[in-house]
């Protein structure tokens, strides 16, 4: 499914593409109508391990488009669009079914594994798994002032020195932002993305 569509709670931002799977589709498509901008916070807390990390995925590609990059970083200096994955992959073919022959900026959109942190300087959002947790500060030292938006579901991320922290409200996945970090590291995070956080932490 392409973006040739703008609706969500705020008028000409284009929305996320949805998961290849057509069985998430019908309740995807209902946040979609209700307004929610990235069509992915009310994800049931019971669904399959395949389809929320589906809908995360999605998410990852919307992150992206709501982010600049200090010309000066090397991801921006690149010839495509990295979207990374550092340690085990939960996505699968998810990642890459959403991003395929998407691009942003005018550059070509790619999903990429990654084994160590120092591979991901050229990344423009990398997503920490959850089990590079006990490595997390070593990660976020070696990405330091490199440019790359850090994203993870590892708890108290954004507390520990990640951008942007999957999370889960009752039965609704949402993200909470640690938008200091991000500016520290040269990133403009767009305030329509900020709105549809529910947590901004504006201090280191």
């Amino acid at each position: 499914m392409r973006r040739d569509s703008h609706i969500g709670c705020f008028q000409g931002i284009p929305r996320g593409r949805v998961p290849a799977n057509r069985s998430v589709w019908p309740w995807l498509t209902a946040f979609f109508i209700v307004g929610i901008l990235f069509g992915v916070s009310g994800l049931s807390a019971q669904k399959s391990k395949p389809q929320e990390y589906e809908v995360k995925a999605t998410y990852l590609y919307n992150f992206a488009r709501f982010v600049e990059w200090p010309l000066s970083s090397a991801a921006a200096k690149s010839n495509s669009f990295a979207i990374c994955v550092l340690g085990q992959d939960p996505f699968g073919p998810a990642l890459d079914a959403i991003v395929a022959g998407e691009s942003i900026d005018g550059k070509a959109v790619l999903a990429k594994r990654v084994s160590k942190p120092q591979d991901a300087v050229s990344c423009r959002v990398l997503y920490i798994s959850s089990s590079e947790d006990s490595r997390l500060k070593e990660i976020l030292a070696a990405l330091d002032k490199s440019g790359v938006l850090t994203v993870s579901d590892i708890p108290q991320f954004s507390q520990r020195g990640g951008m942007i922290e999957f999370t889960l409200q009752g039965n609704n996945v949402r993200f909470e932002v640690n938008l200091a970090i991000a500016e520290n590291t040269g990133l403009t995070l767009s305030s329509e993305l900020l709105k549809v956080a529910v947590t901004v932490r504006r201090h280191s």
